[in-house]
């Protein structure tokens, strides 16, 4: 028996389907007098851990000699280098930065452009070789101690550029490799929301526009993994200023 539905019934399903997608996301609105999560981020019993690798293939292209990857760095006032500080669970607040929300890795002389980026998760991850040279770049989302192939591309000659969307499940960023050059290393921060910060060159950070309410503070590090802090709570126009220590 064919069944038939009106204008208005159908509405409402798409409409209920629509409601059903978007709950599960993170959804932009306007911050009116948001506040603010200020502070520094130390070492505590993290210890830097610089890693050595012969390089052993295109050194025309590479360089000689060994490649110095600094996993763990830890400046000389005992700050935490390469660090995440993030809200986890948000569900609704300001827009993402636009700047931030793809991110191109451009493969030059064997080395990453950049050894921590920043994307949004269902971004776009580009990655382009520009080296007279094989690189095969291959990425994994980071899922505690697991990790599940995201992206794994090879790209045979200079120029070669391919772009995927990516959409963690579990994990909160990615590592980043060369399958044809061991020595080649990088890390990606997915944000499934905007309330994110990496710390900069005094280990400090900041987050700004938070809509009043109790969060979850995570540390991410793409070397040591992430922790939880603990909770904050933030006032209409207020700062939350803390100290943390991974």
């Amino acid at each position: 028996m064919t069944k038939f539905f009106s204008t208005s019934a159908m509405a409402l399903a798409l409409l209920g389907l629509a409601t059903a997608v978007s709950a599960k996301g993170y959804k932009e609105i306007d911050v009116a007098d948001g506040g603010s999560f200020t502070g520094t981020v130390a070492a505590g019993g993290a210890e830097a851990d610089t890693r050595s690798y012969t390089i052993s293939k295109d050194p025309q292209i590479c360089g000689e000699g060994s490649r110095e990857v600094p996993f763990v760095e830890v400046n000389g006032d005992g700050m935490l280098m390469n660090a995440v500080v993030f809200l986890s669970e948000v569900d609704e607040g300001k827009a993402f930065d636009p700047e931030r929300i793809n991110l191109t890795l451009d493969q030059k002389n064997c080395e990453f452009s950049t050894y921590l980026g920043v994307m949004a998760n269902n971004g776009e991850l580009t990655a382009i070789n520009s080296d007279m040279t094989l690189h095969n770049i291959h990425t994994y989302e980071l899922i505690g101690k697991a990790r599940r192939t995201v992206m794994n591309v090879s790209q045979p000659n200079a120029g070669d550029s391919v772009t995927k969307a990516v959409k963690l499940r579990k994990g909160n960023g990615m590592k980043v490799e060369c399958d044809a050059h061991d020595f080649m290393h990088s890390f990606v921060f997915v944000a499934k929301n905007p309330y994110y910060a990496v710390v900069d060159e005094a280990g400090g950070f900041a987050i700004d526009g938070i809509p009043a309410g109790t969060y979850e503070v995570m540390i991410w590090h793409g070397f040591l993994g992430e922790v939880e802090i603990g909770e904050i709570t933030v006032d209409a126009g207020g700062t939350v200023n803390m100290d943390l220590s991974y």
